[in-house]
């Protein structure tokens, strides 16, 4: 295997983009963490149908990130499927089946105040 390369966070999202709509992950949504916090450049958090579907997810994600540029992920989470998470270092990507993604809310919580309900309601 070759040196992890040189990507910018954004080329680094377009990959992780594009290997999740190959894999089918449903309701991805992409949240720029840049200036709110330290822990990356992104966040990602998508939805899988099914425990097998979110590790499939994840598992796939991972190896296209290590052969297309050498990067090795951090994986939580792969064994249960409920929900799964890649740390790439400037991206975290959060895999979930669709109930436990409704239970923690983790979209709320990131994206700015009226980005998730229309402003004045």
């Amino acid at each position: 295997m070759s040196a992890p390369q040189d990507v910018t966070s954004e080329e680094l999202l377009a990959r992780i983009l594009s290997s999740l709509d190959e894999d089918k992950a449903e309701d991805v949504v992409q949240i720029d963490l840049r200036g709110l916090t330290a822990i990356g450049d992104y966040m990602v958090i998508c939805s899988g149908r099914s425990s097998r579907q979110v590790a499939s997810i994840a598992e796939k994600l991972v190896e296209r990130l290590k052969a297309d540029f050498g990067r090795l992920s951090k994986v939580e989470g792969k064994d249960t499927g409920d929900w799964v998470l890649v740390d790439t270092g400037d991206i975290i990507v959060h895999v979930f089946r669709p109930e436990v993604r409704e239970f923690y809310q983790l979209e709320k919580m990131w994206l700015p105040s009226g980005a998730a309900a229309p402003a004045g309601a």
